[in-house]
């Protein structure tokens, strides 16, 4: 009979561990940060969905870090980052119609950076996967 080795863990994706960590705890100690860009139709449970997604992302974080679950927390991590891009979405539009309405170089600034912040959020979501395997 033979054993077959136990494949070791996926390495540690720090680029998502690390943002998770320090956006979770900004999400707990001050949720007000990010309740502006909840979309519209979530605005009446704003709070909670901040503190959920907060809870969440500490979760995926330490989960990320231990070998043992890893794979798992490499899954979820993926699943939140899908389910926070409506609100960096939001933000993006959010931030948009305010360079539109005002126009200074500042706002034209976070509104490209909120724009570039997107498809970054595509590699966030792949480098978790890769976690997972």
């Amino acid at each position: 009979m033979t054993r077959r080795a136990k494949k070791p863990a996926a390495p540690v994706p720090w680029i998502v561990m690390v943002p998770f960590a320090v956006s979770g705890v900004i999400h707990l100690v001050r949720p007000g940060v990010f309740t502006p860009i909840i979309p519209r139709p979530l605005r009446r449970w704003d709070r909670p969905l901040v503190v959920a997604s907060g809870v969440a992302e500490l979760a995926c974080a330490v989960g990320l870090v231990v070998p043992a679950t890893r794979a798992t927390a490499g899954r979820a991590s993926a699943v939140v980052l899908a389910g926070v891009w409506p609100a960096n979405m939001q933000m993006s539009i959010d931030l948009g119609r305010r360079a539109a309405r005002r126009r200074p170089p500042k706002a034209w600034a976070a509104f490209t950076v909120s724009l570039a912040r997107l498809p970054l959020q595509v590699t966030l979501i792949r480098r978790a996967l890769l976690a997972s395997r």
